[in-house]
């Protein structure tokens, strides 16, 4: 069972509204995720939320189009 102090990536993920977003990926890349969910015994919504939660910090470190100069 998971507390509420264990690491962000094993905290429950807070309540949500339940409001549906359409998210877009490559063919390949969601069929991917779709046998990774199987595998799991997951669903697919499941999947991509742990997959954010796990490249979160990495995704923070790239600069966004108005930080690079040159």
């Amino acid at each position: 069972m998971t507390t509420k102090n264990g690491p962000p990536s094993e905290r429950p993920a807070p309540k949500t509204d339940g409001r549906k977003q359409s998210l877009y990926f490559p063919e390949v890349m969601l069929a991917e995720m779709k046998l990774e969910a199987k595998r799991l015994n997951r669903s697919l919504s499941w999947v991509v939320q742990r997959a954010w939660r796990t490249a979160k910090r990495d995704v923070k470190k790239i600069p966004g189009v108005n930080d690079i100069e040159g």
